[in-house]
């Protein structure tokens, strides 16, 4: 069981940074009818989604949330220590897009960056990566960059995955504070890789000509080799019970008494899936806060876009997250967030 602690280290803000272009799922084409199109609203939650222009990489929503948190923090950029970016999207295979980041944002060349290309759990890991960098202090002070621009990577004839992601990055500020600690909880199943999968162009199976050509399913969507496939009745049944197993076993191993955990962050895969999770769990309503209907599901930054929507005051309050998919992962952290976070949406 990868159930550890790391301690010593906050968050002290988070920024997380939408694209302006608004795209409606009563609107969008898909859907033969209108009903069909509520029907899929009132299921899965998700009434509308951000998508960045051609051109606006994952990177550039990050940089931009990260511009503007280390303003509010006040933090000099030579003072950043570590960079890490989580994403399924970046601007290159190869180079890491961190060190691309790094030097757009202007950080010292002594500054850490690595890449950690994990999609829905990706944030929770990010978390755990870059915390134990920083938990004895010799590094104060981090970013850890969370995001992706799946609309580019989905099929707009698929119905099984188009509807559903949408465009977002977010940065993180994270620094050495002693009497600080994060729980966590990090599982995987590698048995599941092909549940969630862009099956073609890497180097398993290379792009070619074939790659770019639709092919429909027997549901009638219609993608690539290129474009993402997602098998839902798997998802959804990892989600409503391996996932709901590993909650409770956190809860258990931890000790922790749900009632005075405020809020409940889950990834934003499906309402219909998040709200049996919560019934499972036994929370309530008021634990369990949503950005899907807006926001859609943003992979990696659905948990940072989720925080970042709220209006309540997040000083000193206890929270855990659980993000999970892709892989198939999870990834779950128990924290108290203390006093003087930054808490901020912005548009690209």
């Amino acid at each position: 069981m990868a159930l550890f602690s790391i301690e010593n280290v906050r968050i002290a803000g988070v920024v997380s940074a939408v694209p302006s272009q608004i795209v409606n799922n009563l609107e969008n084409g898909l859907f033969s009818t209108r009903e069909e199109a509520e029907k899929f609203i009132s299921i899965t939650g998700i009434a509308e989604k951000r998508h960045a222009d051609e051109g606006v990489c994952t990177s550039d929503l990050c940089i931009k949330a990260a511009d503007d948190l280390l303003e509010k923090l006040d933090w000099p950029k030579d003072e950043i220590d570590i960079l890490i970016m989580v994403t399924q999207t970046p601007d290159f295979p190869v180079p890491n897009t961190s060190i691309i980041v790094q030097d757009k944002l202007g950080l010292p060349k002594s500054t850490i960056c690595f890449d950690v290309p994990l999609g829905c759990s990706g944030y929770v890991y990010g978390l755990s990566i870059l915390s134990q960098f920083l938990q004895n202090g010799n590094l104060k002070k981090g970013l850890l960059l969370v995001g992706d621009t799946l609309s580019k990577q989905c099929s707009p004839q698929d119905k099984a995955t188009y509807p559903l992601f949408g465009d977002a990055g977010s940065a993180t500020a994270l620094e050495y504070s002693a009497g600080s600690k994060m729980d966590f909880n990090l599982w995987s199943d590698g048995s599941g890789f092909g549940d969630i999968i862009v099956p073609e162009g890497g180097y398993r199976k290379p792009f070619s000509e074939e790659s770019l050509i639709l092919k429909e399913d027997k549901d009638g969507n219609k993608r690539a080799g290129i474009n993402t496939y997602m098998n839902g009745t798997n998802v959804f049944s990892f989600g409503i019970g391996t996932v709901t197993q590993e909650l409770k076993l956190f809860i258990e191993h931890f000790g922790i008494d749900k009632e005075q955990v405020k809020y409940f962050y889950f990834h934003q895969a499906n309402r219909f899936m998040n709200d049996m999770i919560r019934k499972k769990i036994k929370l309530s309503p008021e634990q369990v806060p949503y950005s899907l209907d807006r926001y859609g599901n943003t992979s990696s930054a659905t948990i940072p876009v989720t925080m970042t929507t709220q209006d309540s005051d997040l000083e000193d309050t206890e929270v855990i997250m659980c993000g999970f998919g892709v892989g198939l992962s999870i990834g779950i952290v128990r924290m108290n967030i203390g006093k003087g976070i930054i808490n901020d949406l912005i548009e690209y």
